[in-house]
């Protein structure tokens, strides 16, 4: 699995929203506008996940997700946060890196090796550093895809 993958173009972006919610909202109105999807249920799927304890990694990395019923394979979006905002991670610290992940039902092995490569990818401090330095989302994506 490789983040080119998960993540096409239009799927990037610099997102500034003033709260954990907002991002959510915002993040599952653009998957269902790609993925042409009914915005409810991803934003459900999204908050239901949320509740049973945060996304945040830490390191001021979120990796919100949730398994849709309708979807093929695994879809992702990245934002880059800015300002950041406080999304209860493990660390307190608020999160400026956001990558979506939306996973089918049925494939759970899917998701482990999907969220993993997003991880290992968003961890990685120099790559995260570069991240964080760069504007514009065709930038951001050949960072993410190329790397």
């Amino acid at each position: 699995m490789d983040i080119k993958d998960l993540l096409c173009p239009e799927a990037v972006f610099e997102l500034r929203e003033a709260d954990k919610g907002r991002v959510l909202k915002e993040l599952a109105r653009r998957a269902a506008a790609l993925l042409e999807f009914d915005y409810e249920m991803i934003a459900k799927a999204l908050i239901k996940r949320e509740d049973l304890g945060s996304t945040g990694l830490g390191g001021g990395i979120a990796l919100p997700h949730a398994r849709i019923g309708n979807i093929a394979k695994p879809f992702g979006l990245f934002a880059l946060l800015k300002p950041a905002v406080q999304f209860d991670a493990i660390d307190e610290r608020p999160v400026d890196l956001v990558f979506l992940l939306l996973l089918p039902e049925q494939l759970p092995e899917g998701q482990l090796k999907s969220m993993a490569c997003v991880a290992r990818c968003l961890r990685d401090p120099v790559l995260a550093g570069r991240l964080r330095a760069t504007r514009g989302a065709v930038s951001l994506h050949k960072l993410l895809t190329e790397t």
